[in-house]
């Protein structure tokens, strides 16, 4: 079946308090846009069209290739919106599907059904029960309120007393014949209280024609709740956030309290995983077996083999690059690992120690308080309190080659590019700017020296 989708994106989100375009607030790291936009991919429509409004210019960025984007200027109510869709559509496909971009975690399945619904002939609703149903339309039914055949939709701000007694709700979302969308879309007033062009009396005019007007329920009533307050999103946050959790602790992953835990991409785990609380996971991450995650630990773009621990307060951002920890390997606390650290088996960065760029083999050690970047680190090196690899000139960056067995003593100062030969021991508070002997004792004090006439290197 040949398919249009509009998702309805113009909404200033006044309530939200933000500059920031109501679509674009982010749900477990990604716009709520964004989400609806994945959820409509996998339907392969024929046309995908996005109404974009307030903050137009930044909205249509995050839409790119993923659809066509039209102006709703000025802003006067849904049925307007969808009508600045119309050139755009495909007249060769037989049902538009309209959904909200700020209702992020509609279903694919659920979309899927009420495409299906409609088939092209019948004008097909998105409906939910909704126990507090303050601010959405009311589905006008005759006879028994739930077998009654659908008459209308009222709005909340043209609802009268009565009427806002009814608990089954528009979720905001249809599926319509596409030739017949256009005719009603065309035929739409604005003589109510608002003085705007609701697209929900079109659901009117199906009636009066004689097309049949369905309800369809919504799986869940999380999957159609809207955004339209900082409240609001957080709730449908840790909803999100819940939802992720158990369906990790289903496939075996261990969560010391699923309400203290955030998923904000991917995350795959291998057989007895544990992660404590307060722990944050971004863009990709893959947990190997018997992995253990401390307390409050920021994880992004990673790889870390079985047997690994992250101790509490370690942050992990490998960024584009991405981070690599080798099995066995302790990392933390207050550690950070940055783009490009590739981890070897056993290795241990300890308190306040910061790699970026580095690569260390089998063992290494850097227990406390020290910084490797643009290295190579070879086996068993122990890496002293206070040194620091000296790996930027202003200009360019330099690297550092550290042979197996290196002793690196505290507060020492290795100014790239230089080369540690394997077994070379390198004094306390030493500063090091030649290459250092293998098996040999290298100690080398800074000197006072003048700065006069001293450039920065040009790149």
């Amino acid at each position: 079946m040949a398919l249009n989708v509009v998702i309805m994106a113009a909404g200033k989100g006044t309530r939200m308090h933000s500059t920031t375009p109501k679509v674009l607030h982010k749900l477990a790291g990604r716009p709520l846009l964004q989400h609806v936009l994945d959820r409509v991919a996998p339907l392969a429509p024929a046309r995908c069209v996005v109404v974009t409004g307030h903050g137009a210019e930044r909205v249509e960025q995050q839409v790119g290739t993923a659809g066509v984007c039209v102006r709703q200027e000025p802003q006067l109510g849904t049925g307007h919106a969808v009508q600045q869709t119309l050139p755009a559509l495909d007249d060769a496909a037989e049902t538009t599907l309209i959904l909200n971009g700020d209702v992020p975690l509609i279903g694919t399945d659920t979309a899927q059904a009420l495409a299906e619904a409609c088939d092209g002939r019948q004008l097909a609703l998105l409906t939910v029960e909704l126990a507090d149903a303050t601010g959405y339309g009311r589905i006008l039914r005759s006879g028994d309120a739930h077998g009654g055949h659908v008459l209308g939709i009222v709005e909340h701000k043209d609802a009268s007393p009565r009427q806002r007694e009814i608990r089954e709700v528009y979720t905001g979302m249809m599926a319509a014949p596409t030739a017949l969308l256009k005719r009603w879309l065309m035929a739409l007033k604005n003589d109510n209280a608002q003085g705007e062009y609701y697209l929900t009396d079109v659901v009117a005019m199906a009636v009066a024609e004689g097309v049949p007007v369905v309800a369809r329920h919504a799986a869940s009533e999380t999957e159609v709740l809207g955004v339209n307050s900082p409240a609001q999103l957080a709730e449908l946050e840790r909803r999100l956030q819940r939802r992720q959790a158990d369906s990790l602790m289903n496939a075996g992953l261990r969560l010391a309290d699923p309400a203290r835990f955030d998923l904000r991409g991917t995350l795959t785990h291998g057989r007895d995983v544990e992660i404590d609380v307060n722990c944050v996971f971004e863009g990709a991450v893959d947990l190997g077996d018997e992995v253990r995650i401390g307390a409050n630990c920021v994880i992004r773009n990673a790889r870390i083999a079985a047997g690994a621990v992250i101790h509490p307060f370690t942050h992990i951002d490998g960024e584009a690059l991405g981070v690599q920890v080798g099995a066995g390997a302790l990392i933390g606390p207050f550690a950070r690992l940055r783009p490009g650290a590739v981890l070897g088996d056993e290795v241990h960065i300890g308190n306040f120690v910061e790699v970026k760029n580095s690569t260390l083999a089998k063992g290494a050690k850097a227990n406390h308080l020290a910084y490797l970047g643009d290295a190579t680190v070879g086996e068993r090196v122990n890496y002293g309190a206070g040194s620091i690899t000296a790996n930027y000139d202003g200009a360019n960056k330099h690297r550092t080659v550290i042979g197996n067995d290196v002793h690196v003593g505290s507060n020492c100062v290795l100014v790239a590019p230089i080369t540690l030969g394997d077994g070379a021991t390198i004094g306390g508070g030493s500063t090091i700017a030649k290459d250092a002997p293998a098996g040999q004792l290298t100690v080398a004090r800074a000197k006072q020296v003048s700065l006069a006439g001293w450039q920065r290197p040009k790149k």
